[in-house]
């Protein structure tokens, strides 16, 4: 067990004990990675954060029936997937095509979880370094550094309107350079997974 596995042992032993701190620890570790992982679903912010926070809330009230047979990254990844197919359900009747596609999107998941999951993010990462350089900057002092649309406007002595502005361009310029990459990415995972 590497140092790495038995901090995170040690971790969700003290979330599973109530004791905020840890929980305040998972969020900080986990929370931009997990909305990264649920936007890639959503090509939606507001869902992609309402999804992650509701798989917080859910760990929280349900901490003391965790159990963790792979990983407990694993268990939140699964968990955002799992939420994110409960909206559909809830909100939008689907297809059973769209139903065929989100399934074998979760086998990939289970069976290639890590890998399919950096690849995700390291797409969109490249996508976000090829932004327009104000819209970048724009971007990542809200998402990487946590600012809010009036800090970044007093910051950049911008308007918050301008500011919003830059954040959804660069939304939509992510989604765009995204969308069919990740789909392609699904595909050949779901390729490698049969032939496994």
């Amino acid at each position: 067990m590497t140092n790495a596995d038995r901090n995170t042992v040690v971790l969700v032993g003290q979330l599973i004990a109530g004791e905020g701190k840890a929980f305040e620890q998972v969020m900080e570790t986990y929370y931009k990675k997990l909305l990264i992982y649920a936007y890639s679903f959503t090509n939606d912010y507001p869902q992609a954060q309402d999804i992650v926070q509701n798989v917080f809330l859910r760990l929280w009230e349900r901490r003391q029936n965790i159990n963790i047979r792979e990983s407990f990254q694993g268990l939140l990844y699964k968990s955002v997937y799992n939420e994110f197919i409960d909206n559909i359900r809830k909100n939008k009747p689907t297809t059973s095509l769209d139903e065929a596609y989100w399934n074998a999107v979760n086998i990939a998941v289970d069976d290639a979880n890590n890998q399919l999951l950096e690849e995700k993010i390291s797409l969109v990462k490249r996508e976000v370094e090829q932004l327009p350089a104000k819209c970048k900057q724009v971007f990542l002092l809200s998402k990487q550094d946590g600012l809010t649309n009036s800090e970044i406007a007093a910051y950049l002595n911008i308007s918050v309107k301008a500011v919003e502005g830059q954040i959804t361009n660069a939304y939509n310029i992510i989604r765009k350079g995204t969308e069919v990459k990740l789909k392609k990415l699904v595909l050949m995972f779901l390729s490698m997974v049969k032939l496994a």
